[in-house]
């Protein structure tokens, strides 16, 4: 720790230099960087997320979401932290829990900081200028994901500062207008494939890899109005996967996960092309089975569970419970539908598992 207060990097005179030839500190605020703070804080899942440049005495906010001030002293500044380690991401789980900040005054006080994780913005020539960070009120973990999606984020802000210095240098230059919109146009080829790829990762269970409870939501949505515009039917298909706590309390939750994966895994190769698999929670999952019966998505129910009960479990059989229902008569809105294929998993519980019972049956 330096006299002023805070950790300072070895080359924090060519660091300075380098923010300086940025000519970003206090300029107007850009829909670029809050677009990158939001995607942050949307993947992270964290109410607080910004964009921040060190110089020598302050930490100075380039994109703010959910925090009320524009800048703090270095002196208090996480992320002052952060840059003395360019490679890493730096994550605070409890700032309570940590010597170097559990007495800083943005921890004790407003906005009463507990998870801290800040990827370094590292210049092409290797310098620390600040970083992308996300912060809550409340302790918690990062996610490898999300880890990867700070690293992405913080390295496509650099791509933006050095456009952002490009533009200002080929303005004053008066270079050729086709040479400035190619390299727009890639860097909004960059953007978008950062746009699809935290998309991708928004809608996907990182636990089994398939689509998430988000993306059930929307996909039942969708298929539901279809078959109803059409007139046809949808199915919906409720997996549960028997005894599972049991199993946890035996072997244990890293065993339990290994046990969702291979049912992610073996649901997946039974599906049709049409089909969506989706972990609805826990140990549940879904299957939307668009334009068909609720007696075709019994045999396909079948299906599913003959795979689980024949695959070679390591520590104990796996099977599970299953129940059915189909769009038509009484049942057409999302919820009607999801209510009637969890009745009828219900009663295949009730009935010794290890089933498939569909919902016009389950009484």
């Amino acid at each position: 720790m330096s006299e002023a207060g805070f950790p300072i990097p070895a080359n924090e005179r060519e660091r300075l230099n380098v923010l300086a030839d940025y000519n970003i500190m206090d300029s107007l605020p850009e829909q670029a960087y809050n677009d990158f703070a939001k995607l942050a804080s949307a993947i992270c899942g964290t109410p607080i997320a910004l964009i921040t440049l060190l110089d020598e005495q302050r930490q100075w906010f380039k994109a703010n979401i959910g925090l009320g001030v524009s800048e703090t002293p270095r002196s208090q500044a996480f992320c002052a932290h952060a840059i003395m380690n360019p490679d890493e991401v730096m994550t605070v789980e409890d700032a309570r829990a940590d010597e170097r900040f559990v007495s800083n005054p943005l921890v004790t006080g407003d906005p009463g900081i507990r998870f801290y994780a800040g990827a370094p913005l590292v210049a092409p020539t290797g310098e620390a200028l600040g970083t992308i960070c996300v912060i809550d009120r409340q302790p918690r973990t990062l996610t490898e994901t999300q880890r990867e999606a700070l690293e992405i984020l913080s390295r496509e802000i650099i791509v933006q500062l050095e456009l952002r210095r490009s533009i200002e240098t080929l303005e004053q230059a008066v270079l050729d207008q086709e040479k400035y919109v190619e390299l727009l146009q890639e860097y909004q080829r960059d953007i978008e494939k950062v746009r699809v790829h935290l998309e991708s990762q928004s809608v996907t269970d990182v636990l089994t890899g398939v689509k998430n409870r988000r993306s059930f939501d929307i996909t039942l949505e969708e298929e539901c109005m279809r078959a109803q515009s059409r007139g046809n039917t949808v199915s919906l298909v409720m997996i549960d996967v028997d005894h599972f706590k049991a199993f946890n309390d035996d072997f244990g939750h890293p065993a339990g996960d290994e046990v969702l994966r291979g049912v992610a895994h073996l649901l997946q190769s039974e599906l049709r092309v049409s089909d969506s698999l989706f972990r609805y929670g826990g140990e549940e999952f879904a299957v939307v089975l668009p334009e068909t019966t609720c007696k075709g998505a019994f045999v396909l129910g079948e299906r599913f569970r003959r795979a689980i009960q024949r695959a070679p479990w390591p520590k104990r059989p796996i099977s599970i419970s299953i129940g059915v229902a189909a769009a038509g008569g009484d049942v057409s809105t999302p919820s009607e539908l999801l209510q009637a294929a969890d009745r009828a998993l219900y009663q295949a519980k009730q009935s010794g598992r290890n089933r498939v019972v569909m919902a016009s049956d389950d009484a």
